[in-house]
């Protein structure tokens, strides 16, 4: 059995941040949980670059992405991802308070694997990243990892 990926949570809002890795954390999940609180710290996160440039290990099991953030926003890191072969195949799951129609519509056209609207009520909202985690972390089979080191161009 291969070891557990990393989910890469990228949310820049305190309080959402803080119910996000409660309800995982509630879940028993020993996956890490890397928080990056910008698109720009998840860009350089995923290509090995900036305070990620030592780390180690492959793509995350899954991005959980916030589409609200500053410096790079939610969309953006999305099409960055679905452009580079590295990461085309790596799970994400929008989790973000937005329901406007059109960033539903845009995730979708750049590739997302889900999207999900953060449920309001507490209980929700934990009920529903705990499934989130459970399902992407534990139970989804990815594709094998063909680009787990980026080359450096």
């Amino acid at each position: 059995m291969s070891a557990l990926k990393r989910i890469l949570l990228a949310e820049d809002n305190d309080n959402d941040l803080d119910l996000t890795l409660t309800a995982l954390g509630e879940n028993n999940l020993a996956n890490e949980v890397v928080v990056v609180r910008d698109g720009a710290e998840a860009w350089d996160f995923l290509r090995h670059e900036g305070q990620f440039a030592g780390r180690n290990g492959g793509n995350p099991a899954v991005v959980l992405l916030d589409l609200k953030m500053p410096k790079v926003d939610g969309l953006e890191l999305l099409r960055r991802m679905r452009e580079d072969a590295r990461f085309k195949t790596v799970p994400v799951v929008v989790l973000t308070s937005s329901r406007e129609e059109s960033d539903i519509v845009q995730s979708y056209k750049l590739g997302v694997n889900a999207f999900v609207v953060k449920p309001v009520a507490f209980d929700q909202f934990i009920g529903a990243v705990k499934n989130l985690g459970l399902f992407w972390a534990v139970l989804n089979e990815p594709p094998p990892d063909r680009h787990q080191t980026p080359s450096h161009a």
